[in-house]
């Protein structure tokens, strides 16, 4: 199986050199010409342990290849995906999906028939949707299908992440494209990770989902850290005591200046945005960015 992964950031690295470690004929594109001479060179954009000396081994191996030919690339592939970055709409504070429509389109007028499509971006409720939609306008004749497939990798231990998952999430129903990703994650599959295949939207909304969760969480304990400070507790103790419970656990209850990085802010901006997109009931939702603030 030959499989393209259009964008070559953080997702698509990492994806693409864990894919050729796991014997796949995987390409990496990028439609920035420099970037793809430094990859093909050794030297990456960005910082992970062991991904720089995986992708040296996969290069060197002739599993993994860099290209800015995405149309070729497209053309050849027998699965894609789609792993552009999706941040924050300063209009709107949802996500922009500009990038992600621009690789529709790419698709649409390349692809062969057959070809599974698979989202590997964050991306809203009902983009799997849109994707399809923008293809379908484009080549009308082909039998294609589009799989939500969200990424769940931590910043220094991706290349971990994504070979021991806690589980993958799969958006399909479709029994062509289920053939597929068990065969691009074999390896997986054979080590009992769980895959849990489900709808497209509901594999969407999974993501944004667990980020709010997880960020909720350290927003839950930085209330009751204010709350110790006014009665004399110790929150560490409370955060040992409550994590101690199966129900619970003990991740993500470490008091501190409230959650950053990458994903969470976005994540809980786009899942109100999704929320008012649908009419959807929004104390919660607007709890998980008013309680960070």
């Amino acid at each position: 199986m030959k499989i393209s992964i259009i964008g070559s950031g953080y997702v698509g690295l990492v994806t693409g050199a864990c894919l050729a470690r796991a014997d796949q004929n995987v390409t990496c594109l990028d439609i920035d010409e420099k970037k793809i001479q430094d990859l093909e060179s050794g030297k990456i954009p960005i910082y992970e342990p062991g991904l720089e000396d995986l992708i040296k081994e996969k290069l060197e191996n002739n599993l993994l290849s860099f290209s800015s030919n995405i149309d070729q690339a497209i053309k050849n592939a027998d699965a894609i995906f789609i792993a552009v970055g999706t941040p924050t709409n300063i209009e709107n504070d949802g996500a922009d999906l500009s990038q992600v429509f621009a690789c529709a389109e790419a698709i649409g007028k390349n692809i062969k028939s057959n070809t599974v499509v698979i989202l590997k971006s964050t991306v809203p409720v009902g983009t799997c949707d849109k994707v399809e939609e923008i293809i379908n306008l484009a080549n009308p004749s082909i039998d294609f299908d589009v799989v939500s497939n969200p990424e769940f990798l931590r910043e220094g231990s991706a290349i971990f992440d994504f070979e021991n998952p806690d589980r993958i999430i799969v958006g399909t129903k479709n029994k062509n494209s289920i053939s597929t990703l068990n065969s691009i994650y074999k390896k997986h599959v054979d080590n009992n990770f769980p895959i849990i295949f489900t709808t497209r939207r509901s594999s969407e909304l999974i993501k944004y989902a667990s980020n709010s969760m997880l960020a909720m969480r350290i927003i839950f304990i930085n209330e009751i850290a204010d709350l110790c400070e006014k009665v004399g507790a110790d929150v560490e103790d409370i955060a040992l005591g409550i994590g101690l419970d199966k129900r619970i656990g003990p991740d993500f209850l470490n008091a501190g200046p409230g959650f950053g990085g990458s994903c969470f802010p976005k994540d809980a901006r786009a899942l109100v945005e999704s929320g008012e997109n649908y009419n959807a009931p929004q104390n919660l939702l607007k709890a998980v960015i008013d309680g960070n603030e």
